[in-house]
């Protein structure tokens, strides 16, 4: 006789899950709905690096470098494309580095009378005047150097949060049509970062299991070969799925809609770049605003007139709700904010180094920028990582 279906017993038929419930493995439906926006993860950390570019303040840059970092710990996704993040620390950590040694060797144009060490000058002809290899080492011009390479590590880390927060596939589903094609090159662009450190630690880690090395010189060599190799692979298979999903294909517009379109969109950038030039002179501080907000306008005209020749659908799209717009409006504040105290007090957030002083930490700036811990509070957490081989208990 046919055993009775039951729910013990090996060789039994498992019960069948509730309807409703999504697969082994499959993250639940509401799940996608309570992430965040990729777009606004974006505006935050460029906005927060554009707080950076404003000061060389030692103290305000490592806090706003501790800010993202925190908002990365506490929020960035259990991905291989989240653990890029670690990579750009360590890039800003030789770029920090090299900008030290170079000011050690080429010298420093600011003049100091703390010497901490002198090195052996090289000779050099004529022609390469103001350049020098070697000689007085000072302790100003080292300073001088770590404020700015310190800067340019802050730009650096604020991008790669942005890297870790944000999923690259859903920020190219949410660009409008315009944009679709140039999009599709620059996540492509932002995605070679994160896939090579996910493919150079895949391969160390097969290789430790195999007893070969994975460091030094031989390591790198052996690894280099299967990482472009895959990178490769990866190119052939965007490609053949771009085909097969139609990419390119356009449809019919009048030749008016085409040129107003492009006419909008070229007078728009314009607008941007001489807006944007007219805010960060001091010359241009009157226009510079209106003609930002002018250039942005027909920009984005141009934009939505574009995005009519592109046949696209969108599949779930990501929502942009109010938690979106409270983290843009937190790094949008913070830039604001260090634009702001720029101009009021500039000695505090770009500090002096002739004569060499302690730098101090500018109170209300330092406020402000605590308030790009925002995205900390208000945005979901993430999902925890989830094995499709394991099954559920019952």
């Amino acid at each position: 006789m046919r055993e009775a279906r039951g729910s013990g017993g090996p060789g039994l038929a498992r019960p069948r899950p509730e309807r409703g419930t999504p697969p082994v493995g499959v993250p639940a439906p509401h799940s996608r709905r309570a992430q965040l926006h990729p777009g606004a993860w974006w505006l935050w950390a460029l906005a927060l690096g554009t707080a950076a570019t404003r000061t060389t303040n030692p103290l305000l840059l490592a806090l706003l470098i501790t800010v993202s970092g925190y908002v990365v710990a506490v929020r960035r996704p259990h991905t291989p494309w989240a653990r890029s993040y670690g990579a750009f620390v360590k890039l800003a950590a030789a770029v920090l580095l090299l900008r030290l040694a170079f000011a050690v060797v080429l010298g420093s144009p600011i003049p100091g009378t703390h010497t901490l060490f002198t090195l052996p000058e090289v000779p050099l002809p004529d022609w390469a005047q103001g350049i020098r290899l070697g000689g007085r080492v000072t302790a100003e011009g080292l300073t001088f150097a770590l404020y700015d390479a310190l800067r340019l590590a802050a730009l650096l880390i604020c991008v790669g949060a942005a890297n870790a927060l944000a999923s690259p596939s859903r920020l190219l589903k949410s660009l409008p049509g315009a944009l679709y094609e140039l999009g599709v090159a620059v996540v492509v662009a932002l995605t070679f970062a994160p896939n090579l450190i996910a493919d150079v630690r895949r391969l160390r880690a097969a290789r430790r299991l195999r007893g070969r090395p994975d460091k030094g010189v031989r390591g790198l060599v052996q690894v280099g070969l299967p990482v472009l190799e895959g990178a490769l692979e990866r190119s052939v298979s965007l490609a053949a799925a771009m085909d097969a999903r139609g990419y390119g294909r356009t449809a019919e517009v009048p030749d008016a809609v085409r040129r107003t379109t492009a006419a909008l969109t070229l007078g728009g950038l314009l607008g941007v770049c001489a807006g944007t030039y007219g805010l960060l002179t001091a010359a241009g501080g009157g226009y510079g605003l209106p003609v930002l907000l002018a250039g942005l306008a027909s920009a984005l005209a141009g934009l939505w007139l574009g995005g009519r020749r592109t046949l696209r659908t969108r599949y779930r799209p990501d929502p942009w709700d109010a938690r979106a717009w409270l983290v843009t409006a937190s790094g949008v504040a913070v830039a604001a904010l260090m634009i702001l105290a720029g101009s009021l007090d500039p000695g505090a957030l770009n500090p002096g180094v002739v004569p060499l002083e302690p730098p101090t930490l500018p109170l209300w700036p330092a406020a402000a920028v605590l308030l790009g811990l925002l995205p900390a509070f208000v945005t979901p957490a993430p999902e925890a990582a989830r094995d499709p081989r394991k099954e559920p208990t019952t």
